[in-house]
């Protein structure tokens, strides 16, 4: 009986790496500097740009170290799958984060506003709480303007959410269009697609950065104005802030594109951005649906 020379490769076990210890001591530093900053310390926001600065040492020299093992073959098929399943959970992880921010939104449209305003058994709540409230979203009328910041207004979803919904659906048809190309070893098409991609993340970014300018400037939109102002800038802001992380996350990609690090069969820190990015986008027809429209 011929016996086969063909072996799985091992599962490839990285050597020790400093990186998870500079990587806790700059998540210490930034919290640490964080809470000194909120009450008003001096140093607080120096050891917080310290720590924010290790952490992006760390995060360079981890992944730096992660790229070079992949070019060299280290990595099997089956820590492919460790992969897979590890971005898949990081991705659940994040559905749960923004769940609960949809879900205070929920709560305070269906269930808090109308029972101060006297809705179904809760009514004797209005007149111990607040006699004259009006129950309607968004919510501008506060019971204290005097330790709130009342807004005039609101941002309406035709305008500029209208125009960062198209970018982002644009965005998830670009970096499709990317992988097609990948697929089929088009590297023009591939580069062009995650460079469109990359290019339109950041435009959605600017563009919410003139919204937020708008919203406090015109409207006196902020933290402080209730709960629709705390809803709003808490859903749109951590959206935000992982738009900006999946433009550079497709920024790194691209580089690694250009050097030509990815094949039809290899890829798959290609797919895991990707994944990433059509996570934003969805969520951000949440945010356009139930934040600025309804």
């Amino acid at each position: 009986m011929a016996s086969s020379n063909t072996q799985t490769p091992a599962y490839y076990v990285p050597d020790s790496s400093i990186w998870p210890i500079v990587g806790a001591v700059g998540l210490f530093l930034t919290a640490f500097g964080f809470a000194n900053s909120l009450n008003d310390h001096a140093n607080g926001m120096t050891i917080m740009n310290v720590g924010l600065i290790v952490l992006l040492v760390m995060i360079w020299g981890w992944f730096s170290d992660v790229i070079s093992e992949s070019v060299a073959g280290k990595y099997s098929p089956q820590v492919d799958v460790s992969f897979r399943w590890g971005m898949i959970w990081f991705i659940v992880s994040e559905v749960m984060f923004f769940a609960a921010f949809f879900g205070a939104l929920f709560y305070a449209r269906q269930f808090s506003v109308p029972w101060l305003g006297g809705d179904g058994s809760k009514g004797p709540v209005q007149e111990l709480i607040w006699p004259a409230f009006d129950a309607t979203w968004p919510l501008l009328q506060l019971p204290d303007p005097t330790h709130l910041a009342p807004a005039a207004g609101v941002i309406g979803p035709w305008g500029l959410p209208l125009i960062n919904t198209l970018i982002l659906l644009t965005s998830g048809a670009t970096v499709t269009w990317a992988h097609h190309a990948l697929l089929h070893e088009d590297r023009r098409g591939l580069i062009a697609g995650l460079a469109l991609t990359v290019a339109l993340g950041f435009i959605f970014v600017y563009l919410q950065i003139l919204e937020y300018g708008h919203a406090m400037h015109e409207y006196h939109l902020t933290m402080a104005s209730g709960i629709y102002g705390a809803t709003f800038f808490m859903l749109t802001g951590f959206h935000g802030f992982h738009v900006t992380l999946g433009a550079i996350m497709l920024t790194v990609i691209l580089a690694r594109a250009i050097w030509g690090h990815f094949t039809p069969q290899n890829h798959f820190a290609f797919e895991a951005v990707a994944w990433y990015w059509h996570f934003v986008d969805v969520v951000w027809l949440g945010l356009f649906i139930f934040v600025y429209w309804l």
